[in-house]
C-alpha cells in the first residue's frame, strides 16, 4: 500500500515553500535508495529513522496513543561476540567518547518532500536536537514554521499561533527518532532483554555492507548496514506497526557524506523511505555540538 507523506518530520513537510518566481523549479532530489542484492539469508526501518508509513488520519483525529509493550524485559543484552567487536568499530569509527558524549545537536541545511519519486517541496531549515527526545525542527524563510517536540508533548507554531501536530507528525517523529542513528547505537542497543547477532552480507547502493541485526526490548528487528571498508553506517532499517492497518509497515534510513564536526564523523545526507517509497531527503550544510539552548527552546513560547 502507498502512503502519501503529509505534514511531518520525516522528510514530508507541512506547507512547504514553493519556489520564488523566477527562481526555477527545486532541484531534483538525488538518485534513490540503491537495490538490495542479498548474498545471504538474513533474519526478518522503521526510516527511520526516519523517520521517516505511518497512519495518515485526519487533522482532527486524536492524539495518538504509544502502543501498549510488554513489561521490559530485565535480562542482559545477549550480543554476539563478533557483532560486539564490530559494534564497537562503528562506535570508535563514529568518534568514540566525542559520538557517546554529545548532549545537542544543531544543524542546518535544506529538507525536500518526496511524493512519487518526485520533489513536492522543498525549504531551508534549521534543526535543534537535545537526545533522546527533544527537538526544535524550523523550516522557511518568510512564514518560518516550528515543530517542537518534547518527550510526548508536541506542538507546531507559525504565524497564526500555536496548534498540536497531526497524528501522522508526532507517530513518524517518535519511530523515526526512537530509531535514529544516534539514539540506537548509544541508547536501544544497551537496554535490558536486546539480542545483537551478525546478520551476514549484503549491498547498498553498490556498496559491500556488512549487516547487524538486532531485535530490541519491544521485539522490533533492526537491521544495520555498515559499510565494509570504513564501518560507517549506511543504512538503518526497522518496522513499525501501522495503527490505520494493523500492519507492519517498513521504514529504511540511509545516511552518507559523512564529515567530521567536533570530533564526530555526522552524516550530513539522510534519505527516508516507508515501505520502499523515498518520502524525504535531508541535506545539512553545517553541523554543531553541545552547545547550549536557552530555557524554553522546547516550548511553544521559547526561542
Amino acid at each position: 500500500m502507498r502512503i502519501k507523506p503529509e505534514r511531518a518530520f520525516g522528510g514530508s513537510l507541512p506547507r512547504l515553500l514553493a519556489p520564488s518566481p523566477g527562481a526555477g523549479a527545486p532541484p531534483s532530489p538525488p538518485r534513490g535508495r540503491g537495490s538490495l542484492l542479498s548474498v545471504s539469508c538474513l533474519l526478518p526501518f522503521a526510516f527511520c529513522l526516519l523517520p521517516f508509513a505511518l497512519c495518515l488520519p485526519s487533522a482532527s483525529a486524536q492524539q495518538p496513543q504509544s502502543p501498549a509493550v510488554p513489561a521490559p524485559p530485565t535480562r542482559a543484552p545477549v550480543v554476539d561476540p563478533k557483532a560486539q567487536a564490530l559494534i564497537d568499530k562503528i562506535i570508535k569509527t563514529l568518534g568514540g567518547p566525542a559520538f557517546m558524549g554529545f548532549k545537542t545537536l544543531t544543524t542546518h541545511g535544506r529538507t525536500y518532500s518526496i511524493v512519487d519519486e518526485s520533489t513536492a517541496g522543498m525549504a531551508p531549515y534549521t534543526q535543534l536536537m537535545e537526545y533522546p527526545d527533544k527537538r526544535r525542527f524550523t523550516y522557511g524563510k518568510s512564514k518560518p514554521v516550528a515543530l517542537i517536540n518534547n518527550g510526548d508533548q508536541d506542538w507546531e507554531v507559525d504565524q497564526y499561533g500555536t496548534t498540536h501536530q497531526l497524528p501522522v507528525q508526532i507517530l513518524r517523529w517518535r519511530v523515526s527518532n526512537y530509531y535514529s542513528l544516534e539514539n540506537l547505537l548509544r541508547l536501544r542497543i544497551h537496554e535490558p532483554g536486546v539480542l545483537i547477532q551478525m546478520g551476514g552480507v549484503d549491498f547498498v547502493d553498490n556498496l559491500p555492507v556488512q549487516v547487524v541485526e538486532v531485535v530490541d526490548a519491544k521485539q522490533v528487528d533492526i537491521k544495520v548496514y555498515v559499510n565494509r571498508t570504513t564501518f560507517l553506517p549506511l543504512r538503518i532499517a526497522y518496522s513499525a506497526l501501522n495503527p490505520t492497518t494493523h500492519e507492519q509497515d517498513e521504514y529504511a534510513d540511509d545516511y552518507s557524506d559523512y564529515k567530521d564536526f567536533d570530533g564526530v564523523m555526522t552524516p550530513m545526507h539522510i534519505g527516508r523511505f516507508i515501505n520502499d517509497e523515498r518520502v524525504s531527503e535531508t541535506f545539512r550544510s553545517s553541523a554543531k555540538y553541545n552547545e547550549t539552548y536557552p530555557p524554553g527552546t522546547f516550548t511553544p513560547t521559547g526561542h
